[in-house]
Protein backbone atom coordinates (compact mmCIF):
# COMPACT_ATOMS: atom_id res chain seq x y z
CA UNK A 1 0.00 0.00 0.00
CA UNK A 2 1.33 3.08 -0.56
CA UNK A 3 0.82 6.44 1.08
CA UNK A 4 1.74 10.38 1.08
CA UNK A 5 3.52 11.68 3.84
CA UNK A 6 1.70 12.49 6.15
CA UNK A 7 -0.76 9.56 7.00
CA UNK A 8 -1.52 7.24 9.83
CA UNK A 9 -2.50 3.77 8.48
CA UNK A 10 -4.17 1.65 11.46
CA UNK A 11 -3.25 -1.96 9.71
CA UNK A 12 -5.27 -4.83 11.31
CA UNK A 13 -3.05 -8.16 10.82
CA UNK A 14 -4.62 -10.76 11.39
CA UNK A 15 -3.18 -14.70 11.16
CA UNK A 16 -5.94 -17.06 10.71
CA UNK A 17 -3.38 -19.95 10.99
CA UNK A 18 0.17 -20.63 11.77
CA UNK A 19 2.03 -21.12 7.99
CA UNK A 20 -0.52 -19.48 6.51
CA UNK A 21 -0.05 -16.24 4.09
CA UNK A 22 -1.67 -13.72 6.59
CA UNK A 23 -4.75 -11.69 5.32
CA UNK A 24 -4.06 -7.89 5.69
CA UNK A 25 -7.66 -5.39 6.59
CA UNK A 26 -6.11 -1.72 6.64
CA UNK A 27 -7.77 1.36 7.04
CA UNK A 28 -5.74 4.12 6.04
CA UNK A 29 -6.03 7.92 7.50
CA UNK A 30 -5.07 11.30 6.94
CA UNK A 31 -3.69 13.62 9.44
CA UNK A 32 -3.08 17.27 8.60
CA UNK A 33 0.89 18.59 8.78
CA UNK A 34 2.59 20.21 11.09
CA UNK A 35 2.89 20.21 15.13
CA UNK A 36 -1.13 21.28 15.66
CA UNK A 37 -1.62 17.85 14.70
CA UNK A 38 -0.41 16.13 17.74
CA UNK A 39 -3.20 17.37 20.22
CA UNK A 40 -6.11 15.60 21.75
CA UNK A 41 -8.17 16.10 19.50
CA UNK A 42 -6.51 14.71 16.83
CA UNK A 43 -5.83 11.96 19.07
CA UNK A 44 -9.55 11.11 19.91
CA UNK A 45 -10.84 11.43 16.36
CA UNK A 46 -7.99 8.57 15.81
CA UNK A 47 -9.17 6.33 18.87
CA UNK A 48 -12.81 6.43 16.82
CA UNK A 49 -11.22 5.51 13.48
CA UNK A 50 -9.44 2.86 15.09
CA UNK A 51 -12.72 1.11 16.49
CA UNK A 52 -14.92 2.19 13.45
CA UNK A 53 -11.70 0.13 11.68
CA UNK A 54 -12.02 -2.91 13.78
CA UNK A 55 -8.38 -2.43 15.12
CA UNK A 56 -7.74 -5.27 18.21
CA UNK A 57 -5.00 -6.39 20.41
CA UNK A 58 -3.39 -7.93 17.00
CA UNK A 59 -3.22 -5.42 14.91
CA UNK A 60 -0.67 -2.42 14.34
CA UNK A 61 -0.36 1.02 13.72
CA UNK A 62 1.60 2.05 11.11
CA UNK A 63 3.17 5.51 11.05
CA UNK A 64 4.81 7.00 7.99
CA UNK A 65 5.37 10.22 7.65
CA UNK A 66 7.66 12.83 9.66
CA UNK A 67 8.08 13.06 13.33
CA UNK A 68 4.84 14.90 14.09
CA UNK A 69 3.18 11.38 12.72
CA UNK A 70 5.10 9.21 14.40
CA UNK A 71 4.63 10.91 18.25
CA UNK A 72 0.80 10.93 17.18
CA UNK A 73 0.57 7.41 15.72
CA UNK A 74 2.79 6.32 18.94
CA UNK A 75 1.35 7.37 21.22
CA UNK A 76 -2.32 6.09 19.83
CA UNK A 77 -0.83 2.75 19.50
CA UNK A 78 0.50 3.21 22.85
CA UNK A 79 -2.79 4.14 24.31
CA UNK A 80 -5.75 2.42 22.13
CA UNK A 81 -6.49 -0.82 23.66
CA UNK A 82 -3.92 -0.55 26.50
CA UNK A 83 -1.27 -1.09 23.78
CA UNK A 84 -0.96 -2.16 20.38
CA UNK A 85 1.90 -3.08 18.52
CA UNK A 86 3.68 -0.09 16.10
CA UNK A 87 5.86 0.31 13.06
CA UNK A 88 7.50 3.16 11.95
CA UNK A 89 8.10 4.02 8.61
CA UNK A 90 9.86 7.51 8.92
CA UNK A 91 9.93 9.64 5.44
CA UNK A 92 12.04 12.89 7.13
CA UNK A 93 15.47 12.68 8.17
CA UNK A 94 14.97 14.05 11.49
CA UNK A 95 12.56 11.30 12.11
CA UNK A 96 15.00 8.64 10.67
CA UNK A 97 17.77 9.46 12.73
CA UNK A 98 15.40 10.63 15.99
CA UNK A 99 11.83 10.36 16.68
CA UNK A 100 11.26 7.01 15.09
CA UNK A 101 13.47 5.55 17.44
CA UNK A 102 13.71 4.85 20.58
CA UNK A 103 9.63 4.82 21.94
CA UNK A 104 9.22 8.24 22.75
CA UNK A 105 5.93 9.15 21.67
CA UNK A 106 3.13 12.03 22.53
CA UNK A 107 1.08 15.16 22.20
CA UNK A 108 1.43 18.35 23.06
CA UNK A 109 -0.63 20.77 25.27
CA UNK A 110 -1.35 24.40 24.73
CA UNK A 111 0.97 25.03 27.30
CA UNK A 112 3.75 23.15 25.90
CA UNK A 113 5.63 20.62 24.15
CA UNK A 114 5.12 16.69 24.24
CA UNK A 115 3.35 16.97 27.82
CA UNK A 116 1.32 13.86 27.04
CA UNK A 117 2.73 10.80 26.26
CA UNK A 118 4.08 7.60 27.09
CA UNK A 119 6.99 4.94 26.45
CA UNK A 120 6.35 2.74 23.52
CA UNK A 121 9.09 0.50 21.81
CA UNK A 122 8.08 0.27 17.47
CA UNK A 123 8.22 -3.46 16.53
CA UNK A 124 10.14 -1.87 13.56
CA UNK A 125 11.58 0.99 11.64
CA UNK A 126 12.10 0.70 8.43
CA UNK A 127 14.26 3.95 6.52
CA UNK A 128 14.30 3.87 3.11
CA UNK A 129 16.72 7.04 2.28
CA UNK A 130 15.20 7.11 -1.30
CA UNK A 131 12.11 8.92 0.30
CA UNK A 132 15.00 11.84 1.02
CA UNK A 133 14.91 12.50 -1.90
CA UNK A 134 11.38 13.97 -2.17
CA UNK A 135 11.65 16.21 0.92
CA UNK A 136 11.89 20.07 0.16
CA UNK A 137 15.89 21.09 1.13
CA UNK A 138 14.53 22.82 4.46
CA UNK A 139 13.29 19.69 5.40
CA UNK A 140 16.35 18.00 5.29
CA UNK A 141 18.43 20.63 6.76
CA UNK A 142 16.03 20.28 9.39
CA UNK A 143 17.11 16.52 10.33
CA UNK A 144 20.92 17.39 10.48
CA UNK A 145 20.36 19.26 13.60
CA UNK A 146 19.44 15.52 15.96
CA UNK A 147 22.87 14.07 13.90
CA UNK A 148 25.17 16.88 14.45
CA UNK A 149 23.69 16.59 18.46
CA UNK A 150 24.88 12.58 18.21
CA UNK A 151 28.26 14.11 17.51
CA UNK A 152 27.93 16.53 20.44
CA UNK A 153 26.87 14.12 23.10
CA UNK A 154 28.48 10.57 22.11
CA UNK A 155 30.49 10.72 18.83
CA UNK A 156 33.50 12.95 18.24
CA UNK A 157 34.51 11.15 15.52
CA UNK A 158 30.66 11.52 13.86
CA UNK A 159 31.14 15.39 14.46
CA UNK A 160 34.69 15.35 12.50
CA UNK A 161 32.95 13.47 9.65
CA UNK A 162 29.96 16.08 9.61
CA UNK A 163 32.85 19.06 9.25
CA UNK A 164 34.49 17.11 6.30
CA UNK A 165 31.28 16.16 4.07
CA UNK A 166 28.50 18.57 5.11
CA UNK A 167 28.45 19.71 1.41
CA UNK A 168 27.80 16.30 0.36
CA UNK A 169 24.97 15.15 2.78
CA UNK A 170 23.30 18.79 2.14
CA UNK A 171 23.07 17.49 -1.75
CA UNK A 172 22.24 14.11 -0.96
CA UNK A 173 24.71 12.38 -1.59
CA UNK A 174 23.14 8.57 -1.01
CA UNK A 175 26.75 7.10 1.04
CA UNK A 176 27.25 10.13 3.07
CA UNK A 177 23.17 9.93 4.04
CA UNK A 178 23.72 6.50 5.01
CA UNK A 179 26.57 6.89 6.81
CA UNK A 180 24.99 9.33 9.03
CA UNK A 181 21.40 7.95 9.56
CA UNK A 182 23.16 4.25 10.37
CA UNK A 183 25.19 6.50 12.86
CA UNK A 184 22.77 8.48 14.61
CA UNK A 185 20.59 5.00 14.94
CA UNK A 186 23.30 3.07 16.89
CA UNK A 187 24.21 5.93 18.98
CA UNK A 188 20.46 6.66 20.14
CA UNK A 189 19.42 2.66 20.10
CA UNK A 190 22.89 2.03 22.81
CA UNK A 191 21.46 5.06 25.13
CA UNK A 192 18.12 4.04 24.90
CA UNK A 193 18.88 0.15 25.44
CA UNK A 194 20.81 1.40 28.82
CA UNK A 195 18.00 3.62 29.89
CA UNK A 196 14.72 3.04 28.25
CA UNK A 197 12.67 4.94 30.52
CA UNK A 198 15.12 8.44 30.77
CA UNK A 199 15.74 7.36 34.59
CA UNK A 200 19.19 8.69 33.90
CA UNK A 201 21.53 8.97 30.59
CA UNK A 202 19.14 9.14 28.07
CA UNK A 203 18.77 12.54 29.43
CA UNK A 204 21.67 13.19 27.10
CA UNK A 205 19.12 13.36 24.27
CA UNK A 206 18.01 16.14 25.24
CA UNK A 207 21.24 18.30 24.05
CA UNK A 208 19.86 21.81 22.82
CA UNK A 209 15.85 21.09 23.50
CA UNK A 210 15.30 22.56 26.32
CA UNK A 211 15.40 26.22 24.85
CA UNK A 212 14.48 24.40 21.77
CA UNK A 213 11.03 23.53 22.33
CA UNK A 214 10.19 26.72 24.26
CA UNK A 215 11.17 28.93 21.20
CA UNK A 216 8.78 26.31 18.95
CA UNK A 217 5.94 27.14 21.78
CA UNK A 218 6.73 30.95 21.65
CA UNK A 219 7.44 31.74 18.04
CA UNK A 220 4.17 29.76 17.13
CA UNK A 221 4.50 25.90 16.02
CA UNK A 222 5.87 25.89 12.30
CA UNK A 223 7.25 29.41 12.93
CA UNK A 224 10.83 27.51 12.97
CA UNK A 225 10.64 23.41 12.62
CA UNK A 226 11.55 21.35 14.95
CA UNK A 227 15.64 20.79 13.26
CA UNK A 228 15.81 24.74 13.32
CA UNK A 229 14.95 25.26 16.60
CA UNK A 230 17.25 22.45 17.92
CA UNK A 231 20.22 23.79 16.31
CA UNK A 232 19.51 27.37 17.87
CA UNK A 233 18.99 25.54 21.41
CA UNK A 234 22.24 23.72 20.97
CA UNK A 235 24.07 26.97 20.36
CA UNK A 236 22.59 27.94 23.57
CA UNK A 237 23.66 25.23 25.17
CA UNK A 238 27.14 25.66 23.86
CA UNK A 239 27.65 29.29 24.95
CA UNK A 240 26.04 27.93 28.65
CA UNK A 241 28.58 24.91 28.95
CA UNK A 242 31.62 26.92 28.30
CA UNK A 243 30.24 29.41 31.65
CA UNK A 244 28.87 26.16 33.38
CA UNK A 245 31.61 23.24 32.51
CA UNK A 246 34.25 24.45 31.22
CA UNK A 247 33.51 23.99 27.14
CA UNK A 248 36.32 25.71 25.75
CA UNK A 249 35.64 28.36 23.70
CA UNK A 250 37.43 26.44 20.45
CA UNK A 251 34.76 23.79 20.37
CA UNK A 252 32.05 25.98 20.95
CA UNK A 253 32.44 27.85 17.73
CA UNK A 254 32.66 24.82 16.05
CA UNK A 255 29.58 23.92 17.27
CA UNK A 256 27.86 27.02 16.35
CA UNK A 257 30.03 26.92 12.44
CA UNK A 258 28.63 23.00 11.90
CA UNK A 259 25.38 24.39 12.62
CA UNK A 260 25.25 27.46 10.46
CA UNK A 261 27.04 25.71 7.76
CA UNK A 262 24.54 22.90 7.63
CA UNK A 263 22.20 25.64 6.68
CA UNK A 264 20.16 26.16 10.30
CA UNK A 265 19.91 29.42 12.06
CA UNK A 266 21.92 29.76 15.31
CA UNK A 267 20.13 32.78 17.03
CA UNK A 268 16.27 33.89 17.21
CA UNK A 269 16.79 37.54 18.38
CA UNK A 270 13.36 38.50 17.70
CA UNK A 271 11.77 35.89 20.36
CA UNK A 272 11.56 37.68 23.85
CA UNK A 273 13.45 36.02 26.95
CA UNK A 274 10.59 36.40 29.38
CA UNK A 275 8.52 34.72 26.85
CA UNK A 276 10.97 31.82 26.33
CA UNK A 277 12.16 31.93 30.44
CA UNK A 278 8.28 31.32 31.15
CA UNK A 279 7.86 28.32 28.56
CA UNK A 280 11.08 26.69 29.85
CA UNK A 281 9.61 26.80 33.41
CA UNK A 282 6.98 24.09 32.11
CA UNK A 283 9.51 21.74 30.56
CA UNK A 284 9.11 18.51 31.33
CA UNK A 285 12.66 18.22 32.45
CA UNK A 286 12.49 20.06 35.34
CA UNK A 287 12.99 19.17 38.56
CA UNK A 288 11.65 21.06 41.44
CA UNK A 289 9.81 23.58 38.69
CA UNK A 290 13.70 24.90 37.93
CA UNK A 291 15.32 24.09 34.54
CA UNK A 292 17.88 20.95 34.04
CA UNK A 293 20.04 21.56 30.90
CA UNK A 294 22.21 19.22 28.89
CA UNK A 295 25.83 20.59 28.82
CA UNK A 296 28.85 19.43 27.30
CA UNK A 297 32.26 19.59 28.58
CA UNK A 298 33.77 18.36 25.30
CA UNK A 299 32.50 17.33 21.92
CA UNK A 300 31.95 14.09 22.57
CA UNK A 301 31.04 13.96 26.61
CA UNK A 302 27.99 16.04 27.70
CA UNK A 303 26.55 15.76 31.31
CA UNK A 304 22.52 15.45 32.18
CA UNK A 305 20.56 17.05 35.42
CA UNK A 306 22.74 20.48 35.26
CA UNK A 307 20.93 23.84 37.41
CA UNK A 308 21.83 27.19 35.76
CA UNK A 309 21.35 30.28 37.56
CA UNK A 310 18.60 32.97 36.01
CA UNK A 311 21.23 35.22 35.64
CA UNK A 312 23.56 33.30 33.48
CA UNK A 313 20.75 31.92 31.55
CA UNK A 314 19.58 35.38 30.81
CA UNK A 315 23.11 36.75 29.96
CA UNK A 316 23.97 33.62 27.84
CA UNK A 317 20.68 34.65 25.69
CA UNK A 318 21.22 38.08 25.28
CA UNK A 319 24.73 37.80 24.49
CA UNK A 320 23.58 35.63 21.24
CA UNK A 321 21.58 38.20 19.95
Amino acid sequence: MLLTNPWISSTAIKFPRPFLKPVFQSHAQKVPSGESSKSIEQLSALYSECVRAGVDRKSAVIALGGGVIGDLAGFLAASFLRGVQLIQIPTTLLAMVDSAVGGKTGINLKEGKNLVGAFHQPSLVLCDTDVLKTLPPRELTAGLAEVIKYGVIKDAPLFEYLEKNSDAIKTGSADALKHIIAQSCGIKAAVVSADEFEAGERAILNFGHTLAHAIEKVAGYGAYLHGEAVGIGMVYAARLSVREKGLNQKSADRIEALIARAGLPVQAPELDWAKLRAAIGVDKKNTGGLPRFVLAEKIGRVVFGCPVSEQTMKEVWYAGR
